[in-house]
């Protein structure tokens, strides 16, 4: 193969996929503009309908929709699902951001509005951007990279602050130990960073805390 050639292909294909990658923005931006105040939802997509978390991830999200909000998660099952289904079972608008990847997701039926994703960065700039809040459920490595993603960006101050509840003491238990016995006993965060988000472990809970934040903003606290 002519080495010149394939740089030339490869140059040009990095060029068409600007475009593509502009498409996704533009979509993302004129489906959930319209939205209004939302809280993004992330959690396992192995949970199992009737188990614990799923349960409570459907009762924050039928709690969070009744005071308003519309319910934004991954699209897929497990915790997905049930934030979808709290949503719909509020009479909520009940949004899926899906990805597309090798292993492909179907979308869960309690999606109302579908946008597909091919690029899981643009992804997630709409899951933070059209976000009144983020509630992280029990999850895996894609869950903890949304949580960690959003706690940089208030504490860098690329973002302005906004609620991150984090839901299950228990479950993150040996997180919390370890940031703060390790991350911040060996200087790597200040005290206050711990108070980039709250921790949670019931549906009224977990609005009451995204409620307060949103009234002492109205009142200049």
């Amino acid at each position: 193969m002519d080495k010149k050639n394939s740089k030339a292909d490869f140059a040009s294909e990095d060029t068409w996929r600007v475009f593509k990658i502009m498409a996704e923005f533009v979509e993302g931006f004129e489906v959930l503009s319209r939205l209004g105040k939302a809280v993004s939802v992330f959690g396992s997509s192995r949970a199992k309908p009737g188990s614990k978390y799923y349960q409570l991830a459907e009762e924050t999200a039928y709690l969070l929709a009744k005071e308003g909000f519309a319910i934004i998660t991954g699209s897929g099952p497990a915790i997905m699902e049930a934030a979808n289904k709290g949503a719909r079972r509020a009479g909520g608008r009940s949004v899926g951001l899906n990805i597309k990847i090798p292993l492909e997701q179907k979308p869960n039926k309690y999606v109302d509005t579908l946008l597909d994703f091919h690029y899981f960065f643009v992804r997630k700039v709409m899951f933070v951007k059209y976000a009144s809040a983020f509630v992280i459920m029990p999850g895996g490595y894609g869950t903890l990279d949304e949580f960690t993603e959003a706690i940089n960006l208030i504490q860098t101050r690329r973002i302005p602050k906004f609620p991150v509840v984090l839901f299950g003491s228990e479950y993150w238990k040996g997180l919390l130990d370890w940031l703060k016995d390790t991350v911040l006993k060996n200087g790597n965060i200040s005290k206050e960073d711990m108070d980039v988000f709250t921790v949670v472990d019931s549906p009224k809970d977990a609005v009451r805390v995204i409620k307060e934040f949103y009234t002492k903003i109205k009142r200049g606290l």
